[in-house]
């Protein structure tokens, strides 16, 4: 892994990979996203901040348990410009994603458990499914196709 002086400020997008583990596509899709930034040379060349290195890992960290990027995107967001998410960041933010990786969590538990009821029972029914529906919460929320937008049963009428 190349060294980067404690003197140099900025580091070029090859830097950046090397240092944060994360591929240079990935990070150019990163900044894409809006979740770091860089600014350009003269010679129309990425540079990014020291601090980029931490928001790499921020990102990647919080992308392993599952956190979609807008929602990553919106938490550095809180974070004033050019300031690297620190132990207390993380802990606010990973806190109220606290929930939704808990739900996530029970999702899976229940696919897990019925996984070999599913697989081949061909009921293709909605209404009775205990993984795509369980307790007919389709039925209360929504109607029409799972693809449209949702349109809750209170809209209805």
């Amino acid at each position: 892994m190349p060294q980067i002086p404690q003197t140099l400020h900025e580091l070029t997008v090859g830097q950046l990979s090397a240092r944060s583990g994360a591929a240079v596509s990935a990070l150019h899709f990163y900044e894409a996203k809006g979740l770091i930034s860089s600014r350009r040379t003269s010679g129309n060349q990425r540079r990014y901040s020291r601090d980029a290195l931490r928001r790499v890992a921020f990102v990647r960290a919080a992308q392993r348990v599952g956190i979609p990027l807008a929602t990553i995107r919106n938490a550095l967001a809180e974070l004033p410009e050019e300031r690297t998410p620190n132990r207390e960041d993380w802990a606010r933010l990973s806190h109220a994603w606290r929930s939704e990786l808990d739900e996530r969590i029970e999702q899976l538990g229940r696919l897990r458990d019925h996984l070999t009821d599913c697989i081949g029972c061909g009921c293709l029914s909605l209404e009775n499914c205990v993984l795509s529906n369980p307790g007919d919460i389709s039925g209360e929320r929504i109607t029409g196709s799972r693809l449209m937008p949702e349109r809750r049963a209170a809209d209805r009428s």
